[in-house]
């Protein structure tokens, strides 16, 4: 799975793609691969949880009527029915017009404009039934999504903490050093007067 990244210049890009340019352009840090697989494993970690918790709550949540509405839907809009449907409309029309064949519905196929009208009436609601829960869903995966950015976002923080308080130790050895180096650069030349 791809993480997408709004760098500081406002262009976004995958976690991955940052990584391998070795840095978040606007950000005074240094990505490898090392903090980003840990940063990958534990967004996908957090978001494997909530995700599942989301199913449940949205299986819990959901009457049969809905689900039933839900597949009705799928495979409304799949090439499956396409082909199913456009097979069945052929089928109907060449049986009756064929000469040797009973005509249950002759040209111009009234029963069979009665029969896609019908379906048309049952399946637009059925479709939009589905599409508000899809929209409901959705709703909750962009939270999820905020949610996992900000986690993301955190560890960022807290590594960029980390990086800081050991510029500082380092800082504070360096200038420990040149004390001592001065200390004992002044011994020397005290020795050698």
């Amino acid at each position: 799975m791809k993480r997408v990244v709004k760098l500081g210049n406002g262009k976004k890009s995958t976690l991955r793609h940052v990584a391998d340019e070795g840095a978040l352009e606007g950000f005074d840090i240094q990505i490898d691969e090392d903090n980003r697989k840990r940063i990958d494993k534990l967004v996908d970690n957090y978001e494997r949880t909530i995700i599942s918790r989301v199913n449940e709550t949205y299986l819990l949540n959901t009457s049969r009527a809905d689900q039933l509405a839900d597949a009705i839907a799928r495979f409304g809009g799949s090439w499956k029915f396409i082909l199913f449907f456009f097979s069945f409309l052929i089928l109907w029309m060449v049986w009756n017009v064929l000469q040797f064949t009973h005509h249950f519905d002759e040209p111009p196929f009234i029963l069979l404009n009665l029969i896609l009208s019908c379906l048309a009436a049952f399946q637009a609601p059925i479709i939009m039934m589905s599409q508000n829960r899809q929209a409901t869903r959705d709703k909750d995966e962009s939270i999820i999504d905020f949610a996992i950015n900000y986690k993301a976002e955190q560890e960022i923080d807290d590594m960029q903490g980390h990086l800081h308080r050991l510029e500082k130790h380092i800082s504070e050895i360096h200038l420990s050093l040149k004390a001592l180096d001065l200390k004992i650069s002044s011994n020397l030349k005290e020795k050698n007067d």
